[in-house]
């Protein structure tokens, strides 16, 4: 009897042959699953040339299960801990966006921007702890924030790609010599196909349309092209790749926001915010007040957001190598990606004064706010079309962000393999990341209207969602456009460029038979220059800038706002409030006031336009010198094939820091809590340096006790870089300060990296062909954290009001209970000298109160980050089943990551109390079923992560648990043509996060699903 050969045509990458590409072809459409399931822990090697079919009772596998199969036999066969994911055909990823992809991984979750997938925590280590490569190479960074600073992270933005050009992501979890430092939670290196590596000629074109049902005003369908192009000649020595991707989409994310003063203890008095006491008259508007052991946040701000973003990503790469003898091979490619992000906010909101406040809460120690209301006098004016009204208001605004990140870089590589086991590599690229504003505003802006004469205001907690309300004096009417005046403003703009330049020479040694199995060496040299910059135009007129009869009325349009929260809107939220066109009103208000042109802080703008100029420019020069060795053994454990690897890669940078900011004059005192520093316009440079250095070890060892079972160990040094805000040198002081003083920053070039000390342990069991199961235990030390130290000092000799003579002589004419409105009033009536009035009356003057002579100097809180002494240990469970039911096409994947540390921030400590705690760290599940087969292909996938920890310092913040299922499926209906159709979100999981209790709600935002559909044509 014959025995039956089975061989495995992978489909993955370029590799089928012409002359049996239609012939699979009906097996490898919609693989797009395979690597969404596939990320079920598959490690990713070179891919080899695909087997063509045999005769007699050879029997070839094809499709997912041949993927599968072949990724389980490269994991089995990795080194460490090793987790990829692969495209299943030329120009077709698993998803549109590679976080996406990601999360499907055991132990990766991700972090969210507009509804997609933006960057990632593997094993409880956030964005900033992991490392992403583009071949092997150190990229360089390009987030687009919010805009209202320069970026600074060094994490890195999935979704400044597009998927349809990338080959593979690998996910290095356990440290290795050979390749790049800087991830403590993980490495992630994306590989670009290569020409070479799959002769002859070949391609794929694919034609998306996109249904985002978010989008407030209409649901329009956006394109996605995307197309590679791929083929050899001379023989197969010269190969050209090109590929091109673009992307339009257009959606709406709209949020409840509320912004928190700080945790106070029940027992702290004399707090701006804080609750009243037995005696205070107010004391009897408070219910269930927090007793003094308790803690408990009062909001400070609330509003309804409406956020319109169009996205366009614009992606393609163009690669050329040339194989002049057989052993050496030059590569020269070039990567461009062009990601534009416009973000159009419209929001109604309420800010607190914390005087006579009606409040409601739940027992501590931690108390929330059942509600929190605050009722005002009432207007001494009579609402007038030409007159500024005095009284609280209603907050009409309007934001404008609109970012541009550009990403590229070229590179080469010179790769001989010898006859003797020799290879040797020679790796160079530049690369550079810039994110810049796209328009004549800046990078982010925000314009303020409002109408006057609010009696009360309330924010409701007893729902997931903060219902707000208000009621207005008799008299003034909220939808009368008429009444709406405008208030205060700021143009941001910033700028970002991170330029790498790296060389890296590789060598490897493989030995044929015996105890040495290999030896790896080699050398790399990074120099990272980051320049920031940024600079703001600011009024903080919010008392009013000018009457309501400077806006035309036909500027604002009426929203509704329940329709625009489904499934969360409550009976008795604002109903409706007033949008308008933002450019008209910023041309408009800089016609009237010249808010960017004359400023009140005294910041410059760009001659022409509304864009600040920088008055912060902070530059970095990072230099690495990191040489390795790493040598690979094989031997026997009891009759039992075992390897043993041992590396070590040293590292020494140097830190040169350089930064220009702005120079302060004076100060302003503008609105009833905003004081202002004025900027001379003029800037000093300061410089510092410093320099660290490591030593990485990585070993790994794995064992085969039976045939079909693995079990691993490895132990490992890692480290992860401080990000660029803090080590970037120059003190600055914000702009904006209170009654309680000035805050301010400087950074510390200083730092040394993050360093953990890394344990790893699985079993993994393979017991058929594309199925196993696994578990998994690692165990991280991490040192070296940084924290903020604080100095209390005053800075350029500023002085505040506050406690100075004319608040003393107000004070001692009105009485101790003066606000800090009368004090405004009396400084106004009495010190005209002192003073800029810009409208109102007796008793309503709205303007400016400068400094004057006996003023006290005004105290500045400055924070500079340090190494601390504070260490934590992270440990979890990685657990995951992949399974085949046999030749019927279904298949199921199952993963679960349990991470717990042992630095976890106490909710029930006051924010006085200094706290260290580890963000991200969070449990998570997927669980996808898939079907694939006849050229029919469909899956489902669902992906949860728990609730985690995502900022700290004074007060927390916890992001809620999330779960979300996405589903596609596609059939190849004419050889080389497939349709398919995806859906994300399909259920509309919304998201919420919160402060020390469930009640100090941070944010609520619906979900809303997202649909595409396309043709896709390969050959």
């Amino acid at each position: 009897m014959k025995s039956a050969v089975i061989r495995t045509v992978q489909s993955g990458g370029l590799g089928m042959q012409a002359s049996h590409r239609h012939w699979l072809a009906k097996l490898l459409v919609g693989t797009s699953a395979l690597s969404l399931i596939g990320a079920a822990q598959t490690a990713v090697a070179q891919e080899a040339p695909a087997d063509t079919v045999g005769g007699g009772d050879e029997i070839v596998v094809t499709g997912i299960r041949a993927s599968l199969e072949s990724a389980t036999t490269i994991k089995r066969d990795a080194q460490g801990v090793v987790d990829a994911i692969s495209a299943e055909d030329i120009g077709k990823f698993p998803d549109t966006n590679l976080a996406e992809s990601l999360q499907r991984i055991t132990g990766v979750s991700i972090d969210r921007s507009n509804g997609e997938g933006s960057t990632v925590t593997v094993r409880g280590f956030g964005p900033e702890f992991n490392l992403v490569t583009l071949n092997g190479r150190q990229m360089p960074t390009a987030i687009i924030g919010d805009g209202g600073s320069a970026p600074s992270s060094r994490s890195f933005d999935f979704a400044n790609l597009a998927s349809e050009g990338i080959a593979a992501v690998e996910v290095y979890k356990s440290g290795r010599a050979t390749i790049e430092s800087g991830g403590i939670g993980s490495t992630i290196n994306i590989r670009t196909p290569r020409p070479l590596d799959r002769p002859g000629m070949r391609g794929s074109l694919s034609v998306k349309g996109v249904y985002d049902s978010s989008r407030n005003e209409g649901h329009p369908i956006t394109p996605e092209i995307s197309g590679i192009f791929s083929t050899t000649f001379a023989d197969d020595r010269i190969g050209i790749l090109i590929t091109g991707s673009y992307q339009k989409r257009k959606s709406s994310t709209n949020q409840a926001n509320v912004g928190w003063r700080d945790g106070y203890l029940g027992a702290e008095e004399n707090m701006w915010g804080g609750l009243a006491f037995p005696g205070d008259p107010r004391f009897a508007n408070i219910t269930n007040r927090p007793g003094p052991a308790d803690v408990y946040q009062v909001p400070q701000n609330a509003s309804y957001d409406l956020n319109d973003i169009d996205r366009e990503r614009i992606n393609g790469q163009a690669v050329l190598q040339f194989r002049p003898v057989d052993g050496l091979t030059a590569t020269l490619d070039y990567t461009y990606s062009r990601n534009t992000v416009q973000t159009r906010n419209s929001n109604v909101g309420i800010w607190f004064n914390h005087e006579d406040t009606t409040s409601a809460w739940t027992d501590g120690p931690v108390a929330g706010p059942i509600f929190y209301s605050e009722h005002f006098a009432a207007p001494n004016a009579p609402p007038s079309e030409t007159t500024l009204n005095s009284g609280k208001d209603l907050s009409y605004s309007g934001a404008l962000s609109d970012n541009r990140a550009d990403n590229r870089s070229l590179g080469f590589n010179l790769t001989w393999q010898g006859d003797n086991g020799v290879t040797i590599d020679l790796d160079a690229h530049h690369s550079t990341a810039t994110v810049k504003p796209v328009n004549r505003f800046g990078s982010s802006m925000s314009v303020g209207n409002a109408i006057f004469g609010i009696q009360n205001q309330m924010v409701n907690f007893e729902n997931d969602m903060p219902v707000l309300s208000y009621e207005m004096y008799p008299g003034i009417d909220p939808l009368n456009a008429a009444l709406i005046q405008p208030t205060g403003n700021a143009f941001r703009a910033a700028y970002f460029r991170d330029e790498i330049n790296q060389v890296q020479l590789h060598g490897r040694y493989d030995h044929e038979g015996g105890f040495l199995d290999s030896i790896d060496f080699g050398v790399s040299y990074v120099e990272n220059n980051v320049r920031s910059a940024f600079g703001t135009i600011q009024n903080d007129t919010w008392g009013g800038a000018g009457p309501a009869s400077d806006i035309p009325d036909d500027i604002f349009t009426l929203e509704t706002i329940p329709d625009k929260f489904p499934g969360l809107a409550q009976p008795g939220m604002i109903q409706s409030f007033y949008t308008f066109d933002f450019e008209r009103m910023a041309d408009l208000i800089e016609g009237l006031y010249g808010t960017c042109s004359h400023p009140l802080t005294g910041a410059q703008a760009i001659p022409g336009t509304c864009i600040a100029a920088y008055n912060t420019d902070r530059r970095i020069t990072e230099k690495t010198l990191a040489p390795y060795l790493q040598v690979a053994t094989q031997f026997d454990v009891l009759g039992n094939p075992a390897h043993f690897v041992a590396g070590v890669r040293y590292e020494s940078t140097d830190i040169s820091s350089a930064a220009l900011v702005p120079v302060p004059v004076d100060t302003r005192w503008v609105g009833e809590n905003e004081f202002n520093i004025v900027l001379s316009g003029d800037s000093d440079f300061t410089r510092f340096k410093g320099s660290y250095e490591n030593w990485l070890p990585a070993f790994d060892f794995d064992v085969s006790p039976l045939e079909d079972l693995k079990l691993r160990a490895s132990y490992s040094h890692t480290i992860t870089r401080a990000d660029y805000a803090n080590m970037q040198g120059g003190r600055t002081l914000d702009t904006l300060f209170r009654v309680g003083g000035g805050t301010g920053a400087q950074g510390n070039p200083g730092l040394v990296p993050y360093k953990s000390k890394n344990i790893d342990l699985s079993a993994e069991y393979y017991y058929a062909p594309g199925s196993y199961v696994s578990v998994g235990w690692f165990h991280k030390d991490v040192s070296n954290f940084i924290s903020t130290t604080r100095v209390d000092t005053p800075a350029f000799g500023l002085t505040t009001p506050v406690n100075g003579p004319r608040w003393n002589a107000a004070i001692a004419a009105v009485g101790q209970g003066a606000t800090v409105s009368q004090i405004r009033q009396y400084i106004f009536e009495h010190y005209p000298d002192t003073v800029t009035i810009t409208g109102g009356g007796p008793g309503t003057y709205v303007g400016v109160i400068n400094s004057a002579p006996g003023d006290p100097l005004l105290n500045f809180q400055i924070t500079q980050p340090i190494n601390s002494d504070q260490t934590a240990s992270l440990n979890g469970w990685e657990f995951a089943i992949q399974h085949s039911f046999w030749d019927t096409g279904f298949g199921v994947i199952l993963n679960y990551t349990i991470v717990n540390g042992d630095a976890v921030y106490d909710n029930t400590q006051p924010a006085s109390v200094p706290q260290f705690a580890l963000t991200g760290l969070s449990d998570s599940a997927n669980a996808v079923a898939y079907y694939d087969k006849n050229g029919l292909q469909a899956r489902v996938a669902w992906n949860w992560r728990d609730q985690f920890l995502q900022s700290t310092g004074p007060n927390p913040t916890y992001v809620e648990d999330y779960w979300q299922v996405d589903a596609s499926a596609s059939y190849e209906f004419i050889p080389g043509f497939t349709a398919f159709v995806e859906g994300i979100n399909l259920t509309g999981q919304g998201r919420r996060a919160h402060m020390r209790s469930n009640n100090n709600v941070t944010f609520v935002s619906p979900g809303y699903a997202r649909y595409a559909a396309g043709i896709r044509f390969n050959f």
